[in-house]
């Protein structure tokens, strides 16, 4: 019967020394039992297959053994290590929480802890994908979870542990399961398949690492695949690229070379080639992204480092062809495969997408040649028209030098005809004002008045401070004003400091003590003994 099970529970760790990858978390949780300082949670997190229900199930038997941990039941198991091995324990209840979501699912789990172990020294409770658990029912958790009785113990497993409540995670111990190392799940692998008698080679199972990306029931499943695809034949890495849908990355770099040397011909061809692989366009675009990461990085990269699948001779392409490329190119290869991503989801025949999308990168790479050759003509045309400048300078006087050389410092300045201006000279903030409406600058005269605050006023320099109802352009305006105005740079500086109040406050202090004023005087009585209802709201002076 055993020899009939997927590789995945064949090989499923029975004790904390199977497990590979998580020695830290291993040690800890023997060292807690065998202390007898075991928490009244335990909480574990991370990604699909790393070994959180596999812990668990070993830590409810750590709980539980005869034999205790340090002697914990491998092949000859007791009664409660078979028992819960065969998931048919009295005291140790295993519940996916994906279907069983409610509070009345709860309730029954409370229920449960209320009566003291009948076959076991404890009640384990394995709630399994625990983030999918309903508000109320994790609510109703909190208070047997922070102090339960000391026979039971609860172990939560989850791959989203932003999904939890925080009040449940306060009171749980807390292990983040790592991904498993690319180099220890290749020697679990290889020390599988030599025990399975499976005819695979160590470039097929490097593959199957690289799919699995780090977990190790995903590469157990593939590796039980790929032994029962062959049979007196070896599994080579040729046969795993078309049983898992991967290719040679060669095919990529040859690709690459052909779009650097711009050699459409080629690269269409050579995609073709990779499209009869029956690779999925999405699958090549972020291959293609990890070539372009590996050019990047090569220096940084071990053959037989993590998630590198590539041969020695791959490793030397590469290696010699990020020599040939900028870092520039790459980022821009980057960016434009990131956005080739998103459009293929909205065009129907994405093949035909993936042809323009090299086709456009050999004209980028075309374009990068272009501009470089319109930057050396560019600066051939300044030296040129340098020439003439200083030619033409030769038979001026030195006036006509300078009045030259201020145009060519201000030529940032906004152009304006001075001489068909006429220049003012504005000595102060209020001048200022009467400027702008005399030159009928009403939006900036509004500004000026209503939404800055003067802090210092001087000679080609203002500082201010200013309301959030300030247009965004204020500044820029003002600055290009002034220099029409007055012929002259302006310096416009915010300030920390708060300034004094706008001139409509100002007006508007002055207007409220003016109408407290008149409303001493006896006119103001006659007025409200006529007109009961009146109200004063504003005092002008008329001119007769």
């Amino acid at each position: 019967m055993k020899n009939s099970e997927v590789l995945a529970l064949k090989y499923r760790p029975k004790s904390l020394k199977d497990l590979i990858g998580q020695d830290i978390v291993a040690k800890t949780i023997f060292n807690s039992i065998k202390n007898n300082k075991i928490p009244n949670a335990y909480l574990f997190h991370g990604i699909r297959g790393t070994g959180k229900t596999s812990i668990a199930r070993i830590i409810a038997k750590s709980l539980n053994c005869e034999k205790g941990i340090e002697n914990l039941c491998e092949k000859n198991f007791c009664s409660n290590c078979e028992a819960i091995s065969n998931s048919n324990h009295l005291d140790v209840i295993e519940q996916d929480c994906a279907t069983a979501t409610g509070i009345d699912s709860v309730r029954d789990l409370i229920e449960f802890c209320r009566y003291p172990p009948s076959q076991g020294k404890f009640k384990v409770l394995i709630l399994d994908e625990i983030q999918a658990m309903s508000k109320a029912g994790a609510q109703s958790l909190l208070k047997i979870l922070e102090e339960p009785p000391p026979y039971v113990k609860f172990i939560f497993c989850t791959t989203e542990i932003k999904k939890i409540l925080i009040t449940l995670l306060s009171r749980c111990s807390r292990f983040d399961l790592q991904r498993v190392n690319f180099e220890m799940l290749f020697q679990h692998l290889k020390k599988i398949s030599i025990l399975e008698k499976g005819k695979i080679t160590d470039e097929a199972i490097r593959l199957i690492c690289k799919c699995s990306e780090g977990s190790v029931r995903d590469a157990l499943s593939l590796l039980d695949r790929a032994l029962l695809s062959t049979n007196d034949s070896v599994m080579d890495l040729n046969l795993a690229q078309k049983i898992f849908g991967h290719f040679d990355k060669t095919l990529i770099i040859d690709l690459l070379k052909y779009v650097l040397e711009g050699n459409e011909e080629k690269a269409i061809e050579k995609y073709k080639t990779i499209f009869d692989f029956g690779i999925e366009p999405n699958i090549f675009l972020n291959d293609f992204l990890e070539i372009l990461y590996y050019l990047k990085n090569i220096n940084l990269i071990n053959l037989s480092g993590n998630s590198f699948d590539m041969t020695e001779n791959n490793y030397k392409e590469l290696k010699n062809l990020s020599k040939q490329i900028e870092t520039k190119t790459l980022i821009l290869f980057w960016q434009f495969t990131i956005k080739t991503l998103d459009e293929i989801s909205i065009v129907s025949n994405q093949d035909i997408a993936i042809e323009m999308f090299i086709i456009r990168l050999l004209h980028l790479k075309e374009r990068k040649k272009i501009e470089a050759s319109d930057n050396i003509e560019d600066k051939n045309f300044e030296k040129n028209k340098n020439l003439e400048f200083a030619s033409s300078l030769k038979n001026k006087d030195k006036n006509d030098l300078i009045n030259q050389i201020k145009n060519i410092a201000q030529k940032e300045e906004p152009q304006t005809n001075i001489e068909n201006v006429n220049i003012k000279d504005i000595n102060s903030f209020k001048n200022l004002i009467e400027v702008c409406t005399e030159k009928k600058e009403m939006n900036l005269k509004y500004d000026l008045e209503t939404n800055v605050n003067l802090v210092s006023f001087e000679k080609n320099r203002i500082e201010i401070s200013f309301n959030e109802n300030l247009k965004k352009d204020f500044i820029k305006t003002l600055s290009s004003k002034l220099y029409e105005w007055t012929n002259n740079r302006w310096i416009i500086s915010l300030s920390k400091n708060q300034g004094s109040k706008s001139v409509k406050e100002k007006q508007l202090i002055v207007d409220s003590n003016e109408m407290d004023e008149f409303k001493k005087t006896k006119a103001y009585k006659k007025i409200k003994d006529i007109f009961e209802d009146s109200k004063l709201s504003k005092i002008e002076n008329i001119k007769l």
